[in-house]
């Protein structure tokens, strides 16, 4: 994914370059940025980048009327930043074809995380099945395959499962689950944590009261059990 374009359309250039300077660390190679809807268009007409992160409150046309251009000539993922997170905000982005909202201000990580999310599901990696005891995970999907159902996850589900997929058979710690969800400053986020596992195994479990592939290692973590290949 570090090869996607990521193309940042914010007239705040102190924003600009924090951003460009958060995607640099983490390597990717391609960070394009522009102040204005007016210098976003035709680049994206010119060249589809991977991803648009796009600011709702532009000088000239605001973020809700660049999506509505970009949705007229592309299918690009879309994630919004805004400053007022407010519902209404959110439903007209997301009724235009957004992907995702930010609020603004926000921590590096969770921009990061969110942008790997959207990236793994526009471009999904072919192949990657996480088979369970009640049911597999298309990672690539971001999907829970189970008693021949398709069920989405989240995009904080997603980075859940597939940094446990990752580890499996490992214990996973509290720690390291809470920066995966929200980045270095993860103190307190234990509950939410505990609320995103209950609602995994809703979805991966037969019996989520009595899990056996997404198990508690009390006092340290969690750990996935995958399951055993048919001899």
């Amino acid at each position: 994914m570090l090869d996607k374009e990521i193309l940042v359309v914010d007239d705040e250039r102190d924003l600009r370059m924090m951003i460009r300077s958060i995607f640099d660390s983490a390597g990717y190679k391609q960070v394009t940025t522009v102040a204005s809807g007016e210098d976003a268009l035709p680049l994206i007409a010119k060249k589809t980048p991977g991803i648009v992160i796009l600011d709702v409150m532009l000088p000239g046309m605001d973020g809700f009327e660049l999506l509505q251009e970009i949705r007229a000539i592309s299918n690009v993922p879309v994630l919004m930043l805004t400053a007022r997170g407010e519902a209404e905000d959110r439903l007209d982005g997301f009724e235009l074809g957004a992907d995702d909202y930010l609020v603004k201000p926000f921590l590096p990580q969770e921009l990061l995380l969110r942008v790997q999310a959207i990236l793994k599901r526009a471009y999904p990696e072919k192949g990657r099945i996480v088979r369970l005891a009640a049911s597999s995970v298309d990672l690539g999907r971001a999907e829970v395959i189970k008693a021949g159902r398709r069920i989405p996850l989240t995009a904080k589900e997603y980075s859940i499962l597939e940094k446990l997929a990752d580890n499996a058979g490992r214990i996973v710690t509290i720690g390291v689950l809470c920066q995966t969800l929200c980045g270095d400053i993860w103190q307190g986020y234990e509950t939410t944590l505990m609320t995103h596992i209950r609602h995994l195994r809703e979805k991966i479990e037969d019996n989520p009261s009595k899990p056996v592939s997404l198990l508690t290692v009390k006092g340290l973590g969690y750990k996935l059990v995958l399951k055993e290949p048919e001899q």
